[in-house]
């Protein structure tokens, strides 16, 4: 079979039958472009020519061309996916991607911020935004609730439940997770919702002056705004707040599989990395303080 039939199937079962999300089948089609493109350029477009030395050789070119081992493992992931779908469907009859393992590579802890920076997050927004409501509550949302920009960008004003103190979170693969809303974070969110009344329940719960639902460049652009003004550590994302938000947690003795719900991960693995940042704060605390460190 072609290549390029191949991904069409891959990507339509992924949309259709696994549900996947728009934003993971946007960055499954952008991998797998990457290597219809590879196969093209060694006149390589059909099934019965890959192996897994040539696979092995396009993992070369991307390292080649400058990516990074996170960037390279996810491209290889989308690949392994796409043979084990053809492998599955006896398209193939032998999986060359089946032994090709990841690269190696030393997982970076994630950068944080302490509580106290983000709340003089709101001091800058009240002196300098024209919508600073709508900053405070971003912002607060996105550390209070540890939520993704995308999961953020995507609630509905009847996802937020005041009585309750919840929000109801769309999350990766469609997966719906309830997440706490704490006191202060709901403080925050009233007062937003005062500020932008009569939002219906099928209306998007965060927008500009103008009504229109925010999205995602613009709560990056907002919160590296505010968030260079409060600290210096080289990602000031929305994510950076999430991050924050999962080590506060386990640094105030928050249980990990209770972390994983609230963040939404699949794999208790993928949480674990807060324990690490947790400890190695610890290790930072006591260089700096303990005589004897």
């Amino acid at each position: 079979m072609v290549i390029s039939q191949l991904i069409t199937q891959y990507l339509e079962e992924m949309k259709n039958v696994k549900r996947y999300s728009t934003n993971t089948l946007v960055a499954y089609s952008n991998d797998l472009t990457t290597f219809l493109q590879f196969c093209v350029d060694y006149k390589k477009e059909d099934t019965e020519y890959i192996s897994d030395k040539f696979l092995k050789t396009f993992l070369m070119f991307l390292s080649d061309s400058g990516l990074d081992k996170k960037s390279i493992a996810r491209k290889l992931a989308s690949v392994r996916g796409l043979f084990k779908f053809a492998f599955k469907n006896r398209i193939i009859k032998i999986n060359p991607a089946a032994y090709i393992s990841n690269p190696k590579s030393q997982r970076k802890l994630p950068e944080v911020i302490d509580e106290e920076s983000i709340l003089r997050t709101y001091k800058y927004a009240e002196e300098e935004d024209k919508d600073p409501h709508l900053v405070k509550v971003i912002i607060e949302i996105l550390y209070g609730c540890a939520l993704r920009v995308s999961e953020l960008c995507a609630l509905n004003r009847s996802d937020l439940d005041i009585v309750e103190k919840i929000i109801r979170v769309k999350g990766k693969g469609s997966k719906m997770r309830i997440v706490p809303v704490g006191n202060k974070s709901l403080e925050v969110i009233k007062e937003y919702l005062h500020s932008r009344q009569n939002i219906l329940p099928d209306e998007a719960l965060l927008t500009n002056k103008k009504g229109v639902r925010i999205y995602p460049r613009y709560v990056r652009r907002v919160t590296n705004k505010y968030l260079s003004q409060v600290t210096d550590i080289s990602q000031k994302s929305p994510h950076t707040l999430r991050h924050s938000a999962a080590t506060h947690m386990l640094d105030n003795g928050a249980d990990l599989k209770a972390v994983k719900e609230i963040l939404g991960h699949e794999n208790l693995s993928t949480t674990q990395i807060y324990t690490h940042v947790s400890i190695e704060r610890l290790k930072s605390s006591y260089k700096k303080s303990h005589p004897k460190s």
